[in-house]
């Protein structure tokens, strides 16, 4: 499980909606699982996951956090 803090609630909830829109699924996490402000991503990879999976989500991270 690798997470990636995103911040606020609503960042996390918007970053979630957008990869699902893609068809990645990637949760998000928030208070009071975690701290406050530090709501995150719960990207789950496994060995079933290839290259090119990771590829498309790191191109799906970008588009949605407007990088």
């Amino acid at each position: 499980i690798q997470p990636l803090v995103i911040g606020s609630n609503a960042d996390a909830l918007a970053v979630m909606a957008a990869l699902d829109a893609q068809g990645i699924w990637v949760p998000a996490i928030r208070p009071p699982t975690v701290p406050a402000g530090t709501a995150r991503l719960r990207i789950s990879l496994s060995a079933a996951h290839t290259v090119e999976h990771v590829q498309r989500l790191c191109e799906a991270l970008q588009t949605a956090s407007g990088a």
